[in-house]
C-alpha cells in the first residue's frame, strides 16, 4: 500500500498522482509535496510483485527497512497475520512462541527457559529457518540441542516417518563431552564419532552415517573429508561454538557452507567477538543469503555502526538479527534464580625491577620503528609491541625468546625457587593460591601463552608442592578428556581430589568444558576481550555450580596493562551493544596516543625502602 504523509492511497489514486509532473499536488483537499523520483521507485515495487507475493526473505527486509536505500521509497512498516507474523514478531520472544513440552525420552528436567529455547528452536526450524542460539555459557545450550533432536524424532514417529541425520560440528577439545551429554540426556539417539586416524570414509561412512542420528565430527576435519562429508543427505547441520566460522574466506568456514542440508544451527556464547563480520559470517550460516553479500553488508553496517557509530543503523542491524538470535544471559533473574553470585576483582601487580628494564627497553626501540613506518607494516609493529610488552608484564622468562616448554626437571631448586621471585604477577598469583589452596578449594589459571603455562606449572608444583595440570593446545583429546574427568574428581581412579589447580590455554581451554569442581578463576593474561574472558570465566561459572565464583583479573600497574583496562572500560556500552573490543583498534592510534599507552609509569615499580 502507498501511502503519501499519513494518507493511503486507492489504486486509482496512486495511478492518478502518478500522471502528475509537478510535486505540489492536491489528496483529498489537503496540498501535498511529493517526490516524483519516490513515486517512480514506487510504482517499480509494486510492479515487481504485480500478484501481491514476495519471499519471505523480501518481506523481512522490507519490514526493517533493509531496502528503502536500493528501493528509493522508505517502507513505513508492515502488517502480517498468521505463521508471517510469528516470525516477524513472536520469534524474537520466546515466551509467545507455543510452549513445547519436554520430550518424554529426555532424560533429566529441562528448566522453563530452556524449554522457552527449544520452542524457539522447533519454530523457526518447522519453516526451514535457520537459527542461532547465542545463549550465555553455561546455560544449557546443548541440552537445548538435545531436546531438538528427541523432539523431531518423536514428531516423525507419530507421522510415521523418519528423520535423516544431524551433522554436529564441534571443536576438538569438546568431542568428549558432546558424546557423553548425549548418551547422559538422551540414550536414544545414535551417535557416531567422525574422528580420529581409524575413521570411516567413501561408502563405509555415509551407510554408518545414515544408521545414526548425529555424526559428530570437528572443525578442521570438514575441510580435509569434505568429499566425504558432503555424500551424505543431511537434516541438519549444527555448529557448536559457531565463531569458529567468523572468518568467510577460510577453508574451513567454505567447506562447512558447501554442506548440503535444509537445515541449519549456530550455537554461540559470542555471536560477535571483535567486527561485525563475524555476526555477518554465522548468520549467512543459518540464513545464505539473509543479510546480503558480504561486500554491501560492509558498507551498509560495519563502517556506520564500527566506525561512525550509527544508531540509526546499529537498530536497523538489530531488528533484522532479532528474529533469529536467542541470547538469555545467567544473570537475569528471569532465566536462572539458582546461580550462586560471580564476584570479579582486579589484582594489580607491580613490576619487578628487571621486568621494568627490559619493559623500558622495548618501549624506546619499537616507537622508534614504529614513528618510520606506516600502513600494515606499522600495524604489524604495534600488536608485536603489544604482544612482547604484554609478555615482559607477565614474567621475563617468558620474554627472552628462550623454548616454548619449561619442564620443572629441566631447571635446578635454585632456579625454580627464584623464578616467582622475577615477575610481580608471579608472586601475587603464588601468594593467592596458597590461601584458596588452604581452604581446600579449586582454581583455573587462564594464559594466552603455552610458554607462561609451563612457567606456571613449574612454580606451582615446585612453591605449592601440589599436583596440577596444564591444557594446551598440542593436548590429545582423549588426555584432555581424563584431566578434566580428574579436575572434577569423575575419573576411576578418584584421584580428582589431588588436582586442586588447572592451568588452560585460553584458547584450548576456553570454551566449551565443564570445570564447575572450581570456584576461583584467574586471568593472568588480558585478551583485552570481555567476551572472551567471560568464556573462559563461564568454565566455572555455569549450571552446576553452586558457590560463589571469585574472578581475579590481574592487571601490572603503571603499564599499558592498566591503560588499555581503563580503555576497555570506557568502551564496555559499545562491546555490550553489538560489536566487541579486539586489539585490532589499538593499531589504529596515533603514535602520541600510542606512547601514552606504553609509557612506562612511576607506579609500575615497587620501590624498596
Amino acid at each position: 500500500q502507498v501511502a503519501v504523509g499519513d494518507q493511503p492511497l486507492t489504486a486509482e489514486e496512486f495511478k492518478s498522482l502518478l500522471k502528475v509532473s509537478q510535486p505540489l499536488v492536491q489528496v483529498r483537499g489537503r496540498w501535498m509535496e511529493i517526490s516524483p523520483d519516490q513515486m517512480v521507485a514506487a510504482r517499480s515495487l509494486l510492479a515487481a510483485n504485480p500478484n501481491g507475493q514476495m519471499t519471505l526473505l523480501q518481506a523481512i527486509h522490507l519490514a526493517h527497512g533493509a531496502q528503502s536505500r536500493q528501493l528509493g521509497v522508505p517502507v513505513t512498516g508492515m502488517d502480517a497475520s498468521g505463521w508471517i507474523a510469528d516470525v516477524l514478531g513472536a520469534s524474537s520472544d520466546p515466551q509467545k512462541v507455543l510452549r513445547l513440552d519436554q520430550p518424554p525420552s529426555f532424560i533429566g528436567a529441562l528448566r522453563p527457559y530452556q524449554r522457552s529455547g527449544l520452542s524457539w528452536l522447533a519454530f523457526l526450524d518447522r519453516y526451514g529457518l535457520g537459527a542461532c542460539l547465542a545463549d550465555d555459557m553455561g546455560l544449557g545450550k546443548t541440552i537445548q540441542l538435545i531436546a531438538l533432536l528427541l523432539h523431531e524424532r518423536e514428531v516423525a514417529r507419530g507421522t510415521d516417518s523418519s528423520v535423516q541425520p544431524t551433522l554436529l560440528i564441534v571443536p576438538t577439545s569438546v568431542v568428549g563431552n558432546w558424546s557423553r551429554e548425549l548418551g547422559r540426556f538422551a540414550p536414544s539417539i545414535k551417535v557416531m564419532v567422525h574422528h580420529g586416524p581409524d575413521r570411516s570414509s567413501g561408502e563405509t561412512f555415509v551407510a554408518a552415517a545414515h544408521s545414526r542420528d548425529v555424526v559428530i565430527t570437528t572443525y578442521p576435519l570438514v575441510a580435509r573429508d569434505a568429499a566425504t562429508l558432503q555424500q551424505v543427505k543431511w537434516h541438519r547441520v549444527a555448529l557448536d561454538e559457531a565463531q569458529y566460522i567468523k572468518n568467510p574466506p577460510t577453508k574451513q568456514t567454505m567447506a562447512i557452507r558447501a554442506l548440503h542440508a535444509p537445515r541449519r544451527l549456530a550455537l554461540t556464547g559470542t555471536p560477535v567477538e571483535n567486527r561485525l563480520s563475524e555476526l555477518w559470517s554465522i548468520m549467512d550460516f543459518c540464513n545464505p543469503g539473509y543479510l546480503g553479500p558480504a561486500g554491501e553488508f560492509r558498507r551498509r553496517f560495519s563502517l556506520a555502526i564500527e566506525r561512525r557509530r550509527d544508531p540509526q543503523q546499529a537498530e536497523q542491524l538489530k531488528r533484522l538479527v532479532r528474529p533469529f538470535i536467542l541470547r538469555r544471559v545467567k544473570t537475569d533473574p528471569n532465566v536462572i534464580n539458582d546461580l550462586p553470585p560471580c564476584v570479579e576483582t582486579k589484582e594489580f601487580a607491580t613490576l619487578t625491577a628487571e621486568q621494568a628494564a627490559l619493559y623500558q627497553q622495548v618501549v624506546n626501540s619499537m616507537m622508534g620503528e614504529i614513528n618510520r613506518s606506516e600502513g600494515m607494516q606499522r600495524r604489524g609493529l604495534v600488536l608485536a609491541a603489544l604482544v612482547k610488552l604484554k609478555q615482559i608484564c607477565n614474567h621475563p622468562a617468558q620474554a627472552n625468546g628462550a623454548g616454548d616448554d619449561v619442564a620443572p626437571s629441566e631447571l635446578g631448586d635454585a632456579a625454580l625457587t627464584a623464578l616467582s621471585q622475577r615477575s610481580g604477577k608471579a608472586q601475587r598469583l603464588m601468594s593467592m593460591l596458597e590461601e584458596v589452596l588452604a581452604t581446600g578449594e579449586k582454581a583455573l589459571i587462564f594464559t594466552q601463552f603455552r610458554k607462561m603455562g609451563h612457567l606456571l606449572t613449574a612454580m606451582i608444583q615446585h612453591e605449592l608442592d601440589c599436583d596440577v595440570q596444564f591444557l594446551h593446545g598440542g593436548t590429545p583429546a582423549n588426555k584432555r578428556q581424563h584431566m578434566i574427568d580428574r579436575f572434577q574428581g569423575h575419573d576411576a581412579a578418584g584421584t580428582g581430589g589431588q588436582v586442586p589447580s588447572f592451568v588452560l590455554s585460553l584458547k584450548a581451554g576456553g570454551l566449551g568444558l565443564n570445570l564447575t569442581a572450581a570456584n576461583h578463576v584467574f586471568h593472568f593474561d588480558r585478551w583485552w576481550n570481555p567476551a572472551v574472558e567471560n568464556q573462559a570465566t563461564d568454565r566455572a561459572f555455569r549450571i552446576g555450580q553452586t558457590r560463589t565464583v571469585h574472578v581475579h583479573k590481574f592487571v601490572c600497574v603503571g603499564t599499558l596493562e592498566e591503560r588499555i583496562d581503563q580503555m576497555i572500560e570506557s568502551k564496555m556500552e559499545l562491546a555490550t551493544n553489538i560489536i566487541g573490543a579486539g586489539e585490532q583498534w589499538l593499531t589504529e592510534l596515533s603514535t602520541s596516543q600510542l606512547h601514552d599507552l606504553l609509557m612506562l609509569r612511576q607506579s609500575a615499580v615497587e620501590v624498596e625502602t
